[in-house]
């Protein structure tokens, strides 16, 4: 019976801690705000200067990287040799981000499309890492984001790399 209740016990204390960690880390905009004061005010907290006050500030881009990563097989002879994984980022104009994520089956199936070009022209041959070959790579990425969501892209990340050879 007590092999039993104990593994439910710690079922239960773990998923109370996975909430409460939910709760608490939880993004500040879903978090409520304080109740404006008479004067428009937030009760309790002084209205802070911004920092370039008057002045034309560039805004910062956003990043989003993309949920899952990319696997390309590199075909020799009719045969799987390797296989190459790859971790996206975009660089996107700020408040684009939910853009991007609505977007992102399409834009998952153009970069696969550029991706699977790359590979069969030898582009994950010898020295793939060489920095020509991954501004190549990088601008083919960016064409193929900026036909999925236009002018929204800044730039393709491209976050981590790796061949394994069969």
């Amino acid at each position: 019976m007590l092999r039993k209740i104990i593994p439910l016990l710690l079922a239960l204390v773990g998923l109370g801690g996975g909430v409460g960690a939910g709760l608490f880390l939880r993004p500040a905009s879903e978090v409520a705000r304080p109740a404006a004061g008479p004067e428009g005010k937030a009760d309790g907290i002084a209205e802070e200067a911004a920092p370039n006050e008057g002045k034309p500030s560039e805004a910062t881009p956003e990043y989003v990287k993309m949920n899952n990563q990319f696997v390309v097989p590199i075909v020799d002879e009719g045969r799987v040799s390797a296989m190459v994984v790859l971790s996206l980022s975009l660089e996107v104009e700020p408040g684009n981000t939910e853009a991007v994520y609505q977007r992102e089956p399409k834009l998952r199936d153009a970069f696969l499309q550029v991706l699977f070009d790359h590979a069969n022209i030898g582009g994950f041959s010898g020295s793939f890492t060489d920095v020509s070959n991954l501004v190549v790579l990088r601008t083919s990425l960016k064409e193929a984001a900026s036909l999925v969501l236009g002018t929204v892209v800044v730039d393709v990340l491209i976050t981590d790399i790796a061949r394994q050879d069969s």
